[in-house]
């Protein structure tokens, strides 16, 4: 039932072992290894001691399985077998619609599936309602915050949604609050770009290599899927525009520990580029503020910087907190707000844990 054990998959699995009544896990994939529980009797593996069950012999162990193995397997277990994908691993992504297409339900915080080709996005669904499954994914945007709910609702209630606007990045979020804060120091200090980044790399806010932040393409993919739900046929993340914050000349780095290592000593070289735009915004008034926007109407999705207002509510953002405007018909010139922590390990735990607690009671 569950692939992945990082950093999501163990909070998880902690997670469901403190929920009452708990459906019965018997699988656990991690990169190498695959634990089974065998049949006829379908054991449950225990989510507090998942560590401990891959020595003991009451499970059966095996190298790391195929998405078509995991899928033969899970459609055989009694009942209606769900998988919860908490890796960001692209092959079981592309492979959700063997799942649903043998009636095996679908909770997952992967964007790749749902923010690649359209084509894939049109196959998990067609298969899930052809084969009544069930496919969730709400901390694929937003990580524990009800971001897709909410659009889902407006939509699936007749509301016309013209706009959406927000933050969708915890770790530019972190960022840009300290690069560009409505409220300087007393001290008067003005930190450098550079300072910023390595200062948020320091502190785990971002990906080992920041560039996997500072290219645009997670918040482009969570854009995707909020445009597709909101009625856009937006055909992957590299059909619309994202700014990305990556120095050209620095672009063509090598990737790996290397590449990310000479990013850094370079960095500095540039913020020369960063510091002019936050001058310019604070000359105006504004902050910079690193957004992504769907007109839906004009049918336009882009990623990049903006500036806005000191007293507007994206300015007014703390730590690495996410927002998300919704501008609809209902709503008129006020937007509907989703505000709050969008990034962490034990938040899109909750939301998959949330999504689980829903399918299931959609089954029964």
């Amino acid at each position: 039932m569950n692939v992945g054990v990082g950093g999501v998959g163990s909070h998880f699995l902690s997670q469901l072992s403190k929920l009452p009544n708990a459906p019965s896990l018997v699988l656990i994939a991690r990169s190498s290894q695959t634990l089974t529980s065998p049949a006829p009797s379908y054991q449950a593996i225990p989510p507090a001691d998942w560590q401990s069950a891959f020595s003991s012999g009451s499970f059966t162990k095996s190298e790391a399985w195929s998405p078509e193995q995991i899928a033969t397997y899970l459609s055989g277990v009694p009942g209606r077998a769900i998988l919860v994908d908490n890796t960001s691993d692209p092959t079981i992504a592309n492979s959700y619609p063997i799942f649903t297409s043998k009636g095996i339900s679908i909770v997952t915080p992967n964007k790749k599936a749902f923010s690649s080709s359209l084509k894939l996005w049109k196959d998990i669904f067609s298969t899930a309602t052809a084969n009544n499954a069930l496919v969730y994914h709400e901390s694929t945007v937003g990580a524990g915050l009800p971001v897709l709910s909410t659009l889902r609702d407006l939509v699936n209630t007749g509301d016309k949604v013209t706009r959406i606007e927000g933050v969708f990045s915890g770790t530019l979020s972190f960022l840009f609050n300290q690069f560009s804060s409505p409220s300087p120091s007393a001290a008067g200090e003005k930190k450098k770009w550079s300072e910023v980044v390595s200062k948020a790399k320091e502190l785990g806010y971002t990906e080992p290599d920041p560039r996997d932040d500072l290219n645009g393409m997670d918040v482009a993919r969570k854009l995707t899927i909020l445009a597709r739900i909101a009625g856009l046929e937006v055909e992957s993340p590299d059909s619309f525009l994202i700014e990305s914050l990556i120095p050209g000349e620095l672009a063509k780095l090598e990737a790996g520990p290397k590449g990310t290592e000479e990013f850094m000593r370079l960095l500095p070289d540039f913020d020369g580029k960063m510091e002019d735009l936050q001058k310019k915004a604070e000359a105006s008034g504004k902050v910079l503020r690193y957004v992504g926007s769907i007109d839906v109407p004009q049918k336009v999705v882009k990623v990049g910087l903006q500036s806005f207002d000191k007293d507007s509510a994206m300015a007014g953002l703390k730590g690495s907190d996410n927002i998300i405007s919704f501008y609809t018909e209902r709503y008129g010139e006020l937007p509907l707000i989703v505000q709050g922590g969008g990034a962490g390990g034990a938040v899109t735990a909750m939301g998959v844990m949330s999504d689980l607690i829903k399918v299931l009671e959609r089954l029964r």
